[in-house]
């Protein structure tokens, strides 16, 4: 005789329900599935499922010249389309043994710096709005848009700059425009402590925050997480100052690389938002040595056709979100044999498979919003 068991009714508490989250979400930058394990209220298990938005642009480097690769770098992460543009153009530069102008040097570490204070901005107002507070995302595009005004005015774009080159940059910058961007930068900074007072001082914000999400210095390490969440853990490393590129070597007494011991996630809102005032005053810095400068090129004369020689080389940059790096192999054809993109958001989402497990279902969305990952930079 078979007994067939066909419902067992309240015992199905005990049994694991398996729950996807997305592939569209409102709390993500992009489109990100997450398939979690629950026992009740609990996660078990996370895995981030990734690319639904892939687009292949390390195979579109390999079908782009030199200079054309430039655009396709520019837009992994839409948040940082300055800094992206600037590893390619380093590396492409190292090849050809080329020096920059330094009037190109100061501009674009002034203008890597701009766009870092946007970048952290979207994410200073986006992640309380994640929580469930609106009003700060109305402060932080109100700064972001200050911003965007003066380096819309130097580059001709809003997001997607397009302002590197090969050698320097596309032009010089115009009549009046640091004085503009110095207003610009004395403005946004004198309403910054509407992210202290609004957000950091509300005890909700606090109590949604704080201790959760906890990543260990250990788990850093192991899963190649860099840029203000690694330094929210107490991992002291950023390349600015431990391998300084363009400028960064002459403002070390200005740079500040901002560290928490904690790594949960209101550790990681404090260092993304005092690293947003040290941006600030490197931008004034930058302002203050280019208005010493003599003027002169931002660029370099480029032949017609742009070959680099054969080999490869490694350029790697400090970018808003983490550690960006382009690994560029050449075969001495006008195109890049090969050329590996490591983004940072690829690797800071990893950590998430750590994260997750043991805490609440409400608990997600706080930890998933402050790892401050673009999904443009993880399916590249």
């Amino acid at each position: 005789m078979t007994e067939t068991t066909i419902g067992i009714g309240g015992a199905a508490e005990s049994t694991d329900m398996v729950l996807n989250i997305g592939p569209q979400h409102p709390s993500t930058h992009g489109v990100l599935r997450l398939r979690i394990v629950l026992d009740g209220e609990r996660i078990q298990h996370a895995e981030p499922v990734i690319g639904y938005m892939h687009r292949g642009a390390e195979k579109l480097f390999e079908a782009r010249d030199y200079r054309q690769i430039v655009m396709l770098a520019n837009r992994h992460d839409w948040l940082s389309a300055f800094s992206n543009e600037l590893g390619v153009v380093m590396a492409v530069e190292r090849m050809l043994g080329m020096e920059v102008p330094e009037r190109a040097v100061w501009t674009r570490t002034l203008l890597a710096e701009l766009n870092r204070v946007l970048n952290h901005l979207m994410f200073l107002g986006s992640y309380p709005l994640e929580l469930g507070g609106i009003t700060p995302v109305f402060h932080a595009f109100r700064e972001r848009e200050e911003l965007q005004t003066v380096m819309e005015e130097v580059s001709g774009g809003r997001m997607h700059y397009m302002f590197n080159r090969v050698g320097g940059l596309k032009e010089d910058v115009p009549a009046g425009w640091t004085g503009r961007v110095r207003e610009a930068v004395a403005s946004v900074r004198s309403r910054m402590d509407v992210y202290e007072d609004l957000v950091l001082g509300n005890e909700i914000f606090r109590g949604r925050t704080r201790g959760i999400g906890v990543l260990s210095a250990g788990a850093v390490h192991a899963y190649g997480v860099s840029g203000p969440i690694a330094r929210a853990s107490g991992v002291d490393f950023d390349l600015r100052r431990d391998e300084p590129y363009l400028a960064y070597g002459e403002l070390l007494d200005t740079l500040e690389v901002v560290t928490r011991s904690e790594g949960d996630c209101l550790a990681r809102f404090e260092c993304l938002l005092e690293q947003t005032l040290n941006s600030l005053e490197l931008a004034d810095a930058c302002l203050d040595r280019l208005a010493g400068l003599e003027p002169g090129p931002v660029n370099q004369r480029l032949p017609k056709v742009l070959k680099a020689p054969e080999g490869h080389t490694y350029a790697w940059t400090e970018n808003p979100l983490g550690v960006n790096g382009y690994y560029l192999v050449s075969k001495g054809e006008k195109t890049p044999y090969r050329l590996k993109l490591r983004s940072a958001s690829f690797n800071n989402i990893q950590a998430l498979t750590e994260l997750l497990p043991g805490t609440l279902v409400s608990d997600m969305v706080a930890i998933l919003g402050s790892l401050f990952f673009v999904v443009g930079d993880i399916d590249k």
